[in-house]
């Protein structure tokens, strides 16, 4: 039989993962295309044939999804199999159907084919939306375990924007490996908590390569930490799944692709953000999450924040810079650097619209919903060159950093800056402790 043709419909993450994990030896198909989208400026490139193995000699194109019911024609697809997260399902049956009405079948692969098997326990974090508060949740559970005196090797979901081939296994365990990586702001805002309190993190594009560099890693490893990105379900198959939900956001738990997998999967569903959400908002995850996952323990949490220069905040006139991902396909309203805003008494948040150049005006005529805030895009220098030009043409007194990183390391700012932190903080029990303490008892034994 001739092997069944398949598209890969994705956002440089899960499609390639799927394509290692389920594809890319298996000569009862071949992958005739990626598609790109959600992710600025990464098609019209190629899936190296280092990585894609002796079926594919020439790699595989990737191109923008808008060709998809092209490609499947002009290819003789029979297969699209959608493969990025983040997305309504108005979204994803939209493609279904469009996909379809080209002639094709529409796939959906699961955790049973795309889970890869750890040597060490695997404790995963993931979320039902971007921006819920995935990366200050590891960051707690490596505190716990570190106190136990555990090595932790923290894996982070893919974002290889650059050079594929370059970026198959990477390791980052100091801030210079970052700039040695060449990462984006995008990239750097999900290592840098990381290497900044001492830990190690991969990332990169063949995620069993990487699985086993990081259970072999040259530091230690008694558990891997996977840091999922969106809200994908793991590559790897976890011994505890944390899935954080966002009451900012309720009813989203419920609505979008795959971000209910990953509560209906959780061993423990951590409602981040009581601090600042309403009632209403909290009691309807509540809900929700008793239907779907009755079993799994809640811990109720914070997002506290800190600022390091409130006076730069008190009665001026700011501009805030937020995640770009959390306000664009995340879909959030606001951040940590509104929020600040509101706490510390700003005069006034400047609109940053006036002033957008270049990229940043196109987001925000992609994102027009995102309002008065300023996204920190940096999939690429162009953008990040655009983002350092909006804020110096942006007539305000000073600036809100909300991301993760500190801007002004890597774009120069010509405004005082006052830089925004924000950690996870449980209230009242049960802990994150207390949902760590079956496997680290298991591995003090």
């Amino acid at each position: 039989m001739e092997p069944r043709k398949i598209i890969i419909i994705g956002a440089a993450g899960r499609d390639f993962h799927n394509f290692n994990t389920v594809y890319r030896n298996n000569p009862a198909y071949r992958v005739v295309a990626f598609t790109a989208a959600q992710i600025p400026d990464i098609a019209d490139r190629k899936y190296p044939a280092s990585i894609a193995g002796s079926l594919y000699p020439d790699g595989i194109p990737i191109y923008e999804q808008d060709n998809l019911a092209r490609l499947i024609k002009e290819l003789e697809a029979d297969e699209c199999v959608f493969s990025y997260s983040d997305v309504p399902y108005s979204t994803v049956m939209g493609v279904g159907a469009l996909v379809n009405a080209a002639g094709a079948d529409f796939t959906l692969l699961g955790p049973a084919s795309t889970m890869l098997k750890s040597t060490k326990p695997v404790i995963a974090v993931g979320a039902v939306r971007t921006g819920c508060g995935k990366s200050q949740t590891s960051r707690r559970i490596i505190e716990v375990l570190m106190a136990h005196g555990l090595k932790v090797i923290a894996v982070r979901h893919p974002m290889p924007y650059g050079n594929l081939e370059a970026q198959k296994v990477q390791r980052f365990a100091t801030i210079d490996d970052l700039a040695a990586h060449e990462c984006t702001i995008e990239e750097m805002e999900e290592y840098e908590p990381h290497v900044s309190r001492g830990n190690v993190i991969y990332a990169g594009v063949d995620y069993e390569a990487i699985l086993r560099a990081a259970e072999n890693d040259p530091d230690g490893c008694d558990v891997i930490l996977w840091d999922g990105g969106n809200n994908d379900f793991p590559f790897y198959s976890p011994d505890v799944m944390v899935t954080v939900v966002d009451p900012h956001r309720p009813g989203h738990e419920l609505s979008y692709y795959p971000g209910e997998v990953t509560l209906r999967i959780a061993d423990v569903v951590v409602i981040n953000k009581i601090d600042s959400a309403n009632f209403e908002g909290i009691l309807t995850v509540r809900n929700n999450i008793e239907r779907l996952c009755p079993e799994a323990m809640v811990i109720d949490g914070a997002s506290t924040i800190s600022v390091d220069k409130p006076e730069v905040i008190r009665g001026k006139r700011v501009l805030v810079i937020e995640d770009g991902p959390t306000l664009t396909h995340g879909e959030m309203k606001i951040g940590a650097g509104v929020v600040a805003a509101r706490r510390f008494g700003a005069a006034e948040i400047v609109d940053p619209r006036p002033s957008a150049a270049g990229k940043l005006a196109e987001t925000f005529n992609i994102y027009p919903e995102i309002g008065s805030v300023l996204p920190a895009m940096g999939y690429g220098e162009q953008q990040m060159k655009d983002l350092a030009a909006t804020i110096e043409q942006c007539d305000c007194d000073s600036v809100i950093i909300g991301t993760p990183i500190d801007l002004s390391r890597v774009i120069t700012i010509d405004k005082p800056c006052a830089r925004v932190e924000y950690n996870l903080q449980e209230i009242g029990s049960p802990t994150m402790e207390d949902a760590l303490n079956g496997l680290i008892d298991s591995l003090s034994s």
